[in-house]
């Protein structure tokens, strides 16, 4: 397991990119013990919301294993709006391993900070789950519309989601073990 931590698009944030990567050794071995699954190698990027929309267009296409410029403007679109509405997100890799981006300017503290990095290192545990990662990629396909789902497994994905955060959520007061006070 295998965890780097860098930035993207930004600069003057040597201090934050210390400080999350002292965080985010602690979060690996703290949900690692803690979660239900397997911690796969991941790479986290602090990026502001520009460079997290390029990011995950560009792992959307990877993930879906195509080049056709009519799906890579709807991940870009896609990507895009999902960025002014997140704080991070995390995305399994083809290889294995997981990226997670973090939207800098969304975490004024360490505390919001650690709050949001067990939150989406619990998505990365989920990931090593039986069928987690097929599921995304068929999802990913549905939702740049190279290859749709029937109704039946768009609902069952939509439930399996609300199921993963449920427990992502219930997950963040271990948040606490890094930053004490972090969740209350």
């Amino acid at each position: 397991m295998k965890t780097s931590v860098r930035t993207h698009k930004i600069s003057g944030y040597s201090g934050t990119l210390r400080t999350a990567t002292r965080l985010t050794e602690q979060a690996v071995k703290v949900v690692d013990r803690r979660v239900p699954g397997r911690m796969t190698d991941v790479d986290l990027v602090l990026t502001n919301e520009r460079g997290m929309a390029e990011l995950m267009a560009s792992a959307d296409v990877l993930l879906a294993g195509t080049v056709d410029r009519s799906v890579l403007r709807r991940a870009e679109r896609a990507a895009r709006t999902t960025a002014r509405d997140v704080q991070a997100c995390a995305v399994p890799r083809p290889d294995g391993s997981a990226l997670v981006l973090v939207n800098i300017d969304r975490h004024p503290g360490e505390a919001e900070f650690a709050i949001t990095l067990v939150h989406e290192l619990t998505h990365v545990m989920q990931f090593s789950r039986k069928g987690v990662i097929e599921r995304a990629v068929r999802n990913v396909r549905d939702r740049l519309r190279i290859e749709r789902q029937s109704w039946r497994h768009t609902r069952e994905n939509d439930r399996l989601i609300r199921q993963e955060e449920a427990e992502a959520y219930g997950f963040e007061h271990l948040a606490n073990h890094l930053v004490p006070g972090a969740h209350s």
